[in-house]
């Protein structure tokens, strides 16, 4: 089972674009099936021409946390890519964050403080086999709360086949008690290529 396919769960059947659509299910206190409480915002695939980043603006205040799922991939000259967040085109100083990693035989931590945006994950360069992509999701908490600093987690990883793969885990903070309502997502350098997908998603739960 590929990295992608074990990152969606146990369940092999559970396919990239069901990631993407919104339509997973939890199952109530009874065992039934019901619709979750995550609602479209807005997605977007990169065309031809790839893109520097990918924003989310006017993002609505009608939800508790926001979700971002995104199945990536870089032009930048590596087999592997970091990406970042900033948030409300804010980039100043005002980031940290912290990430644990491992490749299936090693495992590594690191974090940094008073920089200029939350590193997200890795995901595959250019030099990567031909059409793998990173898949990756994240969480951004308590978005329009503000009485408080905005916290985001994130999971995600990349199977580059012969070269290895990463499996990651982030948190980050962003030194703010502003309302979120913009995202800016991109590669550390290079662009985003041709059909990378980003969906945002409301989630109206607690």
């Amino acid at each position: 089972m590929s990295l992608p396919s074990r990152l969606l769960g146990a369940n092999p059947s559970i396919q990239v674009s069901t990631l993407l659509s919104g339509s997973l299910t939890t199952p109530s206190a009874k065992g039934a099936f019901v619709s979750t409480a995550y609602e479209s915002i807005a997605s977007t695939t990169v065309g031809s021409g790839g893109s520097a980043n990918v924003e989310f603006t006017s993002i609505p205040a009608d939800y508790t946390h926001l979700q971002v799922r995104m199945i990536v991939r870089t032009n930048e000259a590596n087999t592997q890519q970091n990406f970042s967040l900033q948030i409300n085109s804010d980039t100043g100083n005002n980031y940290s964050w912290h990430r644990i990693y491992g490749s299936g035989s090693a495992a590594a931590a690191d974090a940094t403080s008073s920089t200029s945006f939350i590193m997200l994950d890795r995901t595959a360069g250019n030099n990567a086999t031909a059409s793998i992509f990173g898949a990756v999701v994240l969480d951004i908490l308590d978005y329009k709360n503000t009485n408080k600093y905005k916290t985001t987690r994130m999971l995600g990883g990349v199977d580059l086949n012969a070269s290895g793969g990463y499996m990651m885990f982030s948190s980050g903070l962003w030194q703010s008690t502003s309302a979120i309502t913009s995202l800016k997502i991109f590669p550390s350098t290079g662009n985003w290529v041709q059909y990378s997908q980003f969906a945002l998603y409301g989630i109206k739960g607690a």
